[in-house]
């Protein structure tokens, strides 16, 4: 039986053999060079920034209106600002600098939410990490079983959680911080621990689930080598799979920070709605009065929310780009 190299298949030195023999078959660019096209084209170009213009609009719009008084914002539109000009920093000074006890400003709230924030997004990516990690590359018994259970609890709803959460809570977490409490009088009786660990439970399923595919695609030569070299798990673990995560981790992180910034049903029942501990989101809902009629606080305090967001996103928006990409293109 004869076998027939493909001699007559031209292949060029900056390309793949599968590359080339596609072009070669077909009379066309191979896939990936096409929607590499596809995607910087000028009409694609053109679509993105129509789409980018239409996103940024409302926050726009509500960065003008936090600077409106509070007449102009009742009675006409933030898009009618040269028709009818209003300029003041009324609503950022009673947002920021209110003397009111019954309005307390949001100065502790912030404080609040990035100590939520902060602590809600590293426990569980270092946990999804070292889970990730073991489902990938580490083999023991019903690992198959067990990574799909995880999988799965993506598609339970959040709020059937809440209750059995809560009371377990109840009945075992608080008791505990009493009796810290009482033996070491400087560690609070109300804490951020029930918020901390009802974001980490929601958050570890898909958490898991995205690191494991990207430290799954790892080059198994890599860590073979290293374990001929006599390095164990956790020196593998940290040596080459964290420095060749960092980007998916960065990515889950910001997606995980935003949404424990913004969220607000979990700080509502986990938090206890007192000011030492709920965040700002909650703060915000208030902002309006009981009636609505003080809207005006809302478009400042709003603004300000999304201030240090922003600035995590810029921060990290390399890794993010470059997480995104991971794994879409050969080379």
């Amino acid at each position: 039986m004869s076998s027939v190299a493909p001699a007559d298949l031209p292949v060029s030195k900056d390309k793949g053999s599968i590359e080339a023999a596609e072009e070669a078959e077909y009379g066309q660019k191979p896939k990936t060079a096409r929607v590499k096209q596809r995607l910087t084209s000028r009409t694609a170009t053109i679509v993105s920034l129509i789409i980018a213009i239409l996103w940024t609009i409302p926050t726009f719009g509500l960065f003008i209106s936090s600077f409106r008084p509070a007449e102009l914002i009742r009675t006409t539109g933030w898009w009618t600002i040269f028709q009818n000009p209003g300029f003041t920093f009324d609503n950022y000074a009673e947002v920021l600098l209110s003397p009111s006890s019954s309005s307390p400003q949001l100065g502790a709230y912030i404080v609040n939410s990035i100590a939520i924030t902060l602590l809600g997004t590293l426990i569980p990516l270092v946990l999804a990490t070292m889970a990730a990690y073991a489902f990938a590359w580490i083999k023991f018994r019903g690992a198959n079983a067990l990574f799909i259970f995880v999988f799965a609890l993506q598609i339970v709803p959040l709020q059937m959680a809440l209750v059995p959460l809560l009371q377990i809570f109840s009945t075992w977490l608080r008791p505990m911080q009493a009796w810290l409490h009482d033996v070491i009088p400087i560690i609070p009786e109300q804490n951020y621990a029930p918020v901390w660990l009802a974001h980490a439970m929601f958050a570890m399923p898909l958490a898991i689930f995205l690191l494991h595919n990207f430290i799954a695609e790892i080059p198994g030569d890599v860590i073979e080598a290293a374990r001929v070299d006599g390095a164990t798990h956790g020196q593998i673990f940290f040596r080459i799979v964290l420095p060749l995560a960092t980007p998916a981790i960065a990515s889950f992180a910001i997606f995980q920070f935003i949404w424990v910034w913004n969220d607000l049903l979990v700080a509502l029942i986990f938090s206890g709605g007192t000011q030492d501990v709920a965040p700002l989101t909650q703060r915000l809902a208030e902002l309006t009065g009981t009636r609505g009629q003080a809207w005006e606080l809302l478009t400042a305090g709003a603004f300000i929310s999304i201030v240090i967001p922003l600035i995590v996103f810029f921060s990290l928006q390399r890794y993010f780009v470059r997480g995104l990409l991971a794994g879409a293109t050969k080379g």
